[in-house]
């Protein structure tokens, strides 16, 4: 953890916070803690700041002198559209697009998507929150990512994708003909990311008739977690 995150739920009525589980035991294991310490912490969806450590013991710990006033880090104004991917792919994907900067992830059903994987723990809310702490805490981040969920193509290309991606851009990073570098052309920009094998033809198709652009990542051949770090880095490196 580069930062403690701190809920509401911590807070006592006196201003102190008091800490337990995991975050306890990476103070304890990993910054090896000690009453006296400074810590740096956020409020989640909130401020960025420093803590002091005035109690701490094996199971739990308390904070004093908690002062709040720095702004996380700006948010990648891009969104990421995921066909749904193998779940421990899964949660490897979540924390590592979270600590990017993504604010908006949209995990979607597609031909080649195992209808199991929709059934997978990985996709129970506890742990997709837990997977997006742990990406806010590498990045020094508090703001919490909006995950959402489609499990019908057709539906969400025909009714939510058209209004997602008025604003700007939408780049889809699949096999074939495409750009190598996008060009920004909107205050913010949609990736869309397949399964492994990519999407079907007629799945295509429905992107091609929004005008979804192209995007290529080269001529090889990539899983889905290097693609989607190799995308986002190029669509992403465009607001910055």
């Amino acid at each position: 953890m580069n930062v403690i995150l701190l809920d509401d739920r911590d807070f006592t009525d006196t201003g102190t916070v008091r800490l337990s589980g995991r975050r306890v035991q990476h103070l304890n294991q990993v910054l090896a803690c000690a009453p006296g310490d400074e810590l740096a912490v956020g409020r989640v969806n909130g401020k960025l700041g420093r803590a002091t450590v005035t109690k701490i013991s094996a199971r739990s710990a308390e904070l004093a002198d908690v002062v709040l006033d720095g702004d996380p880090p700006p948010p990648l104004p891009l969104s990421l559209v995921l066909a749904l991917p193998r779940p421990v792919v899964m949660n490897r994907l979540l924390a590592a697009v979270t600590s990017l900067g993504v604010k908006r992830i949209f995990l979607v059903h597609s031909r080649r998507v195992e209808k199991s994987y929709w059934q997978s723990p990985v996709l129970a809310p506890e742990n997709i929150d837990q997977q997006l702490r742990l990406g806010l805490e590498q990045a020094v981040d508090t703001v919490l990512p909006e995950v959402r969920m489609s499990k019908r193509f057709k539906p969400f290309v025909e009714d939510e994708l058209p209004g997602l991606i008025k604003n700007g851009p939408a780049w889809l990073a699949h096999p074939g003909d495409g750009v190598s570098v996008p060009e920004r052309t909107g205050p913010s920009a949609m990736l869309i990311i397949g399964p492994e094998g990519g999407f079907i033809p007629y799945e295509v198709e429905r992107f091609d008739e929004l005008g979804v652009s192209r995007l290529s990542l080269g001529p090889r051949i990539l899983r889905v977690e290097t693609a989607v770090h190799v995308a986002v880095a190029k669509v992403g490196g465009l607001f910055k």
